[in-house]
């Protein structure tokens, strides 16, 4: 399945009449003002969804701080968003897709199969001259039924398992994983055999992902040429759907565990490591 759009195929597809459904993810670590930004300019006819409440089901410690929302939830807020059953989604934020990746994978698990990431973002869309809009834009209902389960997931003892047959790689920056710093999670490392695989060396100097063949360079290079299953985590399930796109390109297929580091930190009968190594 196709999992990037570029800014001028997503033009023509609008400027054509072709039914798109364009939905905003603007959110960042640290920065509750994602509406504030959507409402100061925001693609045409494109609607904002909130991640801290659509994406994710309340905050548990013990659940981690993003659990994936509950299925009916997930389709009462698709519906509010205009999706209607078939038609074509595509996602985007102002972050080289961090944020948006997380509905993109989300809607992929629900059973969308025309689902986009678009490449580079607001960026790329202004960057190529192209025009957006201010204010809050409402969406007709929708009729979308989503279920659960089309993408794969581990639960926290098989993603603590999953090193000894599997590469389980660690979308979170290299300071964190080493537990050099942790600005928002109660004990610093990683999970011991995970392997460092920062999200943002997915993407090129202008926010857009790499090319297929960088990208299966780079995985490679980590330990993930498909041979071995392949899973993901980060701090709290956000990022990490960022990572599986990003395999997904590089033509791999990757679980990913919703809970993250901050469900397993969490646990403190589960260990830590820290450092460099795995």
């Amino acid at each position: 399945m196709q999992t990037l759009i570029d800014a001028a195929a997503l033009h023509r597809r609008m400027t054509s009449g072709q039914r798109t459904v364009i939905l905003d993810v603007r959110w960042a670590l640290g920065d509750p003002r994602g509406r504030e930004h959507y409402l100061a300019g925001h693609l045409p006819d494109a609607v904002y969804v909130d991640l801290e409440t659509e994406l994710a089901a309340p905050a548990e410690p013990l659940r981690g701080r993003h659990p994936l929302p509950d299925a009916q939830a997930l389709q009462e807020s698709a519906r509010r968003w205009g999706i209607n059953a078939g038609d074509t989604v595509v996602v985007y934020d102002d972050a080289g897709g961090m944020s948006a990746a997380r509905l993109w994978w989300l809607l992929r698990d629900g059973g969308l199969e025309e689902v986009l990431l678009l490449d580079g973002g607001l960026r790329a869309w202004t960057d190529a001259g192209y025009p957006t809009e201010r204010g809050l834009e409402q969406a007709a209902l929708g009729n979308v039924v989503l279920g659960a389960g089309a993408m794969p997931a581990l639960g926290r003892e098989e993603a603590g398992r999953f090193p000894a047959d599997g590469v389980l790689l660690d979308a979170r920056a290299a300071e964190r994983y080493r537990g050099d710093v942790e600005p928002v999670d109660p004990r610093p490392g990683h999970i011991p055999g995970a392997v460092s695989a920062p999200t943002a060396a997915n993407l090129s100097g202008s926010g857009r992902f790499l090319s297929a063949a960088d990208l299966a360079a780079r995985f490679r290079d980590l330990g993930a040429d498909g041979t071995r299953p392949v899973a993901v985590y980060c701090g709290s399930g956000v990022t990490a759907a960022h990572e599986i796109a990003a395999l997904e390109i590089a033509g791999i297929r990757a679980a990913l565990y919703p809970g993250s580091f901050s469900e397993w930190s969490n646990h403190p009968d589960l260990p830590v490591a820290t450092g460099s190594e795995p």
